[in-house]
């Protein structure tokens, strides 16, 4: 049988912090959503000033990337290319995503909104980073 790492409620915390310190440090009110590899929420922290939306389309992204353990920022570019068929995946489409792996395996995703697309995506990088170090 097959072992593999999966996130800890600490690991979550630890990437959640590291989301908000960069959100906070830009002015941005966001909503960070940390899923396990299923797609599964474990973590979900909606700033003050975040909608109800941006909560739901973090859930979303993350839940994307964890799943087709791509960035949603690769579906995004596909359908701007041309490749509208995408459109009818169950995933969302929208650059703020991004798969988590650790030790080459995909151990979740981690899916912010709340600003434009590609500072959604500068957040949840920051999130990776920190479950890197």
């Amino acid at each position: 049988m097959k072992s593999k790492p999966s996130l800890t409620l600490d690991d979550c915390k630890k990437m959640s912090t590291a989301c908000e310190a960069e959100a906070l440090r830009n002015g941005w009110n966001v909503a960070i959503a940390i899923l396990d590899d299923g797609g599964h929420l474990l973590l979900l922290l909606r700033m003050d000033g975040a909608s109800p939306a941006n909560a739901e389309n973090a859930v979303q992204k993350g839940r994307s990337a964890a799943v087709s353990r791509r960035s949603t920022k690769v579906w995004e570019d596909r359908i701007a290319a041309g490749r509208l068929s995408t459109l009818s995946m169950p995933i969302m489409s929208v650059q703020g995503g991004i798969p988590l792996v650790h030790q080459g395996e995909c151990v979740g995703g981690i899916g912010v909104s709340g600003v434009q697309s590609p500072q959604d995506e500068q957040i949840a990088l920051a999130g990776a980073a920190a479950l890197a170090s």
